[in-house]
């Protein structure tokens, strides 16, 4: 579906920040919506899904174990 949208966990990824899963997040918000820019009436219900994305996104990243092994905590920036 979004094959520009770059693999967030390691070992593909060392440093993950909140800007790359935020990106992620509206990547794919713009191609299920299909807008690239909202309209202003869509605009908070956008953003809020990019919002819930992200924080998914980051707890996905946050639980995953590589290997059985745990992952390491991501740095935020």
């Amino acid at each position: 579906m979004c094959r520009s949208i770059k693999t967030l966990r390691e070992p593909y990824t060392d440093n993950v920040t909140d800007a790359d899963v935020r990106a992620a997040a509206l990547q794919y918000v713009r191609k299920i919506s299909g807008f690239r820019a909202p309209a202003s009436h869509n605009a908070q219900a956008f953003d809020h899904a990019v919002a819930t994305i992200a924080a998914a996104t980051q707890e996905l990243l946050e639980q995953l174990e590589v290997r059985g092994q745990a992952v390491t905590s991501r740095a935020a920036s």
